[in-house]
């Protein structure tokens, strides 16, 4: 059975555990308690020596990054559907893929990782960064209803999780109806897992 280990404030973690519940893919959680510290764990730290969550096992397979994880996930489970097998496709995914690494983990991410994990940096930059990049999400999704096209993809799923959580790190989405829009879509389908907001 594959096993997942992960935390439940982590959006990383949550993008992993929110698309095996979409695919519908059985699976074995394990709580790596990352305020407590056990992602520096011997044990854990021979599977991933980055020290992060989320893991994904499956077999002999071992997989240590979200955007990796969810290809391998797409390609596996997906029947073709949450990752396209054409070029054009396939390639439209890869691009919001490397923006969910990049620049969102970057700025609502980073936003939420100084208030919810105590990070240092400079939050006032970050949640100016993280406008900045919502009103280019706004504009793309003023014209289409998924990242990657007409169909919702992993490249939604993955970009998801910290969109949704930017209000954790005091980056408020009422000024983005078509992001706040593509969220509901996204979260009408059957198997998905709402992000782990912090209690207001």
């Amino acid at each position: 059975m594959i096993r997942l280990y992960d935390f439940h404030l982590s959006g990383n973690a949550h993008k992993v555990r929110n698309l095996l519940s979409v695919l519908g893919v059985e699976h074995e959680r394990v709580n790596v308690d990352l305020l407590a510290g056990e992602q520096r764990a011997p044990e854990f730290l021979t599977l991933n020596p980055f020290g992060k969550v989320p893991v994904l096992v499956d077999g002999d397979v071992v997989l240590r990054d979200s955007s990796a994880i969810a290809v391998y996930l797409g390609r596996k489970f997906g029947r073709g559907e949450w990752l396209p097998v054409d070029a054009e496709g396939e390639a439209r995914v890869q691009e919001w893929l490397a923006i969910c690494t990049g620049e969102v983990a970057n700025a609502p991410g980073f936003a939420r990782l100084i208030t919810v994990f105590g990070a240092e940096g400079d939050l006032e930059e970050a949640q100016q960064k993280s406008h900045a990049l919502l009103e280019r999400f706004e504009e793309h999704l003023s014209e289409q209803p998924f990242l990657a096209g007409e169909r919702p993809t992993i490249a939604d799923i993955t970009n998801y999780s910290y969109i949704a959580l930017a209000p954790d790190g005091g980056v408020e989405l009422g000024a983005y109806p078509a992001i706040r829009g593509w969220l509901e879509r996204l979260e009408k389908l059957p198997g998905f897992e709402p992000a782990p907001q912090q209690p207001a």
